[in-house]
């Protein structure tokens, strides 16, 4: 029965074997993407510079000529130092890790989010006057234009004195307060979400322009409310993210390709529903194959992979009332260590005018770096894309209907299937993959017992037994753990790891501790 289910969890997929793995042919064209990015996102997860400076290089190598950095906290502010957080980087080190970049033919943009996802500045009660809400620090007021003029402008001068690049990208992505307080509500209502947005966004865009900078900004929210789009400077930039759905799902997307901006595309390599229990492969693979080529067709001037390392929502805990004790990021995905695989993709994509054929790309990469026939890498593929659904308080989001039971099947299934392959080469890299299927069957093992113990069924007599298999796990977490921390010590520092595995296992300990009380 098991051996049935895990082939009818399987997502529908057609393989395709390269005919003794030989290169295929390309169709180079005249390309209109001269800009081939690649987004380096350090709000959580920062990385060793070492390490940095190893992923910028093996991205130079593979075609790649500009980095979008997203330093958040790691940068060194001077003028708001209260801004960097424990993991900024030095002076030094920023201009240093700059210089190494050029040196390799890589534009480096930095990314100042300036309006929504600034929950890192307003969390500060220094910035408190600049809040859309008292209590939800993840959007500026539009309204305070000048003092939030004024502070960005401080941020942009400060970036622009280590970064020589042309760009500087404001973010204005997913700011979901808009015409919430009362000065912006009044706003709104007389004149209309689309003018309070982009009266901000013009701000933040003629700022750039007055430092001799082109802005960059994010496009959702020009889809959702276009009606005064073409109010921003012409040097603007809209960046169309989109990871793997309709072109409309903002908005209108033909408003965008007619406003006479510059376009460059963002698909992701990380990004929802991804976590530390589930990489949606299979989609990430598609958004490549079919959103690339897209950006092609739509004369898109550049594109830029993203790599969210979380979801940039954080749950704030307060002392009481307004006082802020600290902010968590919702959602934290595996370290980009794990990703090889999906960034090669990228960079062979970029090179092809062709849809990239997945499963032929994967099958010579699993020859090149570990040294499989075609057989084993039809299995490696089958274990990656096997039943990629997330559960949400006992439910799994699948399309036809599965239950938790049958979910640990099938990822156990995969588990097997990526522990029998043993690869020539590339060892280190390919624990990554066992490592991730290993987290999510011990993951799917904790909601097996949460939703078990939610039921009405579940009485006092029967909590020994929950208590033993918690026991189970937690052993089972120390050894993942120790696994994380010999993969990712070479990428992470040693506080941020011990805080990965922490929140990891805070369910499993959570109710672990909450059966083990109980009287």
């Amino acid at each position: 029965m098991k051996k049935m289910l895990r082939y009818i969890l399987l997502p529908i997929m057609v393989f395709v074997t390269m005919s003794g793995h030989a290169a295929q042919p390309r169709t180079v064209v005249n390309d209109s993407l001269k800009v081939k990015g690649f987004h380096i996102d350090l709000r959580i997860q920062v990385m060793k510079m070492p390490e940095l400076k190893r992923l910028v290089k093996n991205l130079a190598g593979k075609g790649i000529n500009t980095i979008l950095m997203e330093w958040e906290g790691t940068y060194p502010f001077t003028e708001e130092p209260l801004i960097s957080n424990r993991y900024a980087y030095s002076r030094a080190q920023i201009i240093d890790f700059i210089a190494y970049c050029h040196s390799l033919g890589l534009d480096v943009i930095p990314l100042q989010q300036s309006f929504g996802h600034v929950e890192y500045i307003l969390k500060h009660y220094r910035y408190a006057n600049l809040r859309e809400d008292p209590v939800d620090f993840s959007q500026v007021c539009p309204s305070e234009l000048e003092a939030d003029r004024q502070l960005f402008t401080r941020l942009y001068k400060d970036l622009i004195e280590t970064h020589n690049s042309p760009y500087i990208h404001v973010g204005g992505d997913e700011t979901h307060l808009l015409g919430h307080c009362d000065r912006c509500k009044k706003k709104a209502a007389e004149f209309g979400i689309s003018r309070v947005y982009f009266d901000y966004i013009k701000m933040l865009c003629q700022t750039v322009v007055s430092l001799g900078k082109r802005p960059m900004v994010w496009a959702d929210m020009a889809l959702k409310y276009p009606e005064y789009i073409n109010e921003l400077p012409k040097q603007t930039i809209f960046v169309d993210w989109n990871y793997g759905w309709e072109k409309d799902r903002f908005g209108e997307h033909d408003k965008l390709l007619n406003s006479g901006y510059e376009i460059w595309g963002a698909p992701a390599l990380r990004s929802d529903p991804d976590n530390y229990f589930l990489t949606t492969w299979q989609h990430h693979f598609d958004n490549i194959k079919n959103f690339i080529p897209e950006c092609r067709q739509m004369g898109y001037k550049g594109i830029v992979m993203t790599s969210w390392s979380t979801s940039g929502e954080y749950f704030p805990v307060f002392e009481a009332d307004n006082d802020l004790v600290d902010l968590f990021p919702v959602r934290h995905v595996y370290p980009i260590s794990g990703f090889d695989l999906l960034i090669d993709a990228y960079s062979e994509s970029l090179k092809d005018s062709k849809p990239l054929n997945t499963n032929a790309f994967i099958d010579h990469y699993c020859l090149l770096n570990y040294g499989f026939s075609a057989a084993q890498a039809k299995h490696f593929r089958t274990a990656l894309f096997m039943a990629p659904y997330k559960v949400v308080q006992g439910v799994v989001e699948s399309p036809h209907p599965i239950t938790i039971n049958q979910l640990i099947d099938s990822a156990r299934s995969a588990a097997a299937i990526l522990h029998a392959l043993k690869p020539g080469k590339g060892f280190n890299e390919f624990q990554h993959y066992i490592l991730m299927a290993d987290i999510r069957v011990f993951y799917l093992q904790v909601i097996e017992i949460e939703k078990e113990i939610n039921q009405e069924a579940f009485n006092n007599k029967e909590r020994y037994s929950y208590i033993a298999r918690l026991k189970q796990l937690l052993n089972i977490s120390k050894q993942l753990n120790e696994r994380f921390n010999n993969l990712n010590e070479r990428v992470l520092y040693n506080a941020a790891l011990t805080e990965e595995n922490s929140l990891r296992n805070h369910k499993l300990l959570s109710l672990y501790h909450q059966l083990a009380s109980i009287k």
